[in-house]
């Protein structure tokens, strides 16, 4: 592989970053990046780019991400997940289906949040789980998350599984506190799988072709194309959308990203080589 994204599936009880390196050693590697980090406790769908693709991360359409959730009823962790020691002294009693239903149900829309301390947010420049498992104060700032669909898969007490699709950046640790709270019970979570990134789902490791999800319009350009390959500066007329914006410019061995602004041309991303998919 060159120049290759493609979805691979992170097993569980390893870093998103220890995994990148097995992915890196296997196809020979050197330049290699993911999008979205997965705990270690949990498993499923994470986007991998190699090359120039790595630059593209951020054009992506990745939303909705959909999760598969088991949560622990009665159950407690320092970091809201299996990672840390669970303690299970907290008994709860069985729920009434219906009930959890109509709170999961109230759940759809945008809601506010306060992310665990262990995640990769940043404080003041570090890691948020690397202060607190250095035992360090953590002042989490709250946030927002949109749920766009969330249901019950299954109840066999005192375990929960649900299936939620949400926006990018939200965290299922705390939404499944707020259903906690709802519930009025202690609980944490002892299982998490990304089924889905928008679009991106596990396929075998197969190549996709980038351009079938960028998550920008195309701009049909009509002057020499060895203007954009060298990157000399782009004239608007030769554009034929002349609306503010982020649009990708396509031909046959390259693409560029461009944005307009006030009338200006800028390339933000430059001469990337196309590299042709043929998955059987």
């Amino acid at each position: 592989m060159t120049n290759a994204i493609f979805v691979v599936d992170k097993p569980i009880g390893m870093s998103s970053n220890h995994f990148l390196s097995r992915v890196k050693r296997k196809y020979k590697q050197k330049k290699a990046g993911f999008s979205g980090t997965l705990d270690p406790f949990a498993s499923g769908c994470l986007i991998v780019a190699f090359d120039q693709y790595t630059k593209l991360f951020q054009f992506l359409q990745k939303t909705p991400k959909t999760y598969r959730a088991t949560l622990w009823l009665g159950a407690s962790s320092e970091s809201l997940d299996n990672e840390n020691m669970i303690n299970i002294s907290y008994p709860v009693d069985k729920i009434d289906i219906e009930s959890l239903e109509e709170i999961l149900k109230n759940l759809v829309g945008k809601i506010e949040y306060l992310p665990p301390k262990y995640s990769a947010k940043k404080i003041d420049g570090n890691r948020a789980y690397n202060l607190a498992r250095n035992g360090q104060e953590v002042a989490m700032k709250k946030s927002t998350m949109e749920v766009y669909d969330i249901r019950l898969l299954h109840y066999s007490h005192p375990f929960i599984t649900i299936e939620a699709s949400v926006s990018e950046g939200a965290y299922i640790r705390s939404l499944a506190q707020i259903i906690f709270e709802k519930m009025n019970c202690i609980g944490t979570l002892s299982a998490l799988r990304r089924l889905n990134e928008g679009k991106f789902f596990i396929n075998n490791e197969q190549k996709l072709d980038p351009l079938d999800y960028l998550n920008l319009e195309q701009n049909q350009y009509s002057g020499s194309k060895e203007w954009i390959e060298f990157g000399k500066k782009i004239e608007i007329g030769y554009l034929s959308n002349h609306n503010d914006g982020i649009y990708f410019i396509l031909f046959d061995s390259f693409f560029s990203i461009i944005s307009i602004e006030n009338q200006e041309v800028k390339y933000l991303l430059n001469n990337i080589q196309r590299e042709i998919v043929k998955n059987d």
